[in-house]
């Protein structure tokens, strides 16, 4: 019996699962934790998709999240527009 490697991506199967998990990234993660959650939600739903909606290529999607990747903000937003999501301010509740 072989082992297969665990993939997030196989997991974000709804909005509210890419959704969850993006939010956790935000509140838990650095910056680097959430360029790669978008790495994740964008294979899940499909490059090739995301490439369509975005007119980014895969290529340049693939590099732009990607380990150690440092994106621009304009590529964040397109690709978030892409998978459904959206940024959205809260205060913050004080201790």
């Amino acid at each position: 019996m072989g082992t297969s490697k665990f993939d997030i991506a196989d997991y974000l199967d709804s909005k509210e699962m890419i959704a969850e998990y993006l939010n956790t990234v935000l509140e838990e993660g650095d910056n680097a934790d959430v360029i790669n959650a978008i790495g994740h939600i964008a294979k899940a739903i499909g490059m090739t998709k995301i490439s369509e909606q975005t007119g980014l290529s895969r290529p340049s999607l693939y590099k732009a999240l990607s380990d150690g990747a440092k994106p621009q903000f304009a590529t964040i937003m397109k690709v978030l527009k892409a998978i459904g999501g959206q940024i959205q301010v809260n205060p913050k509740m004080s201790a």
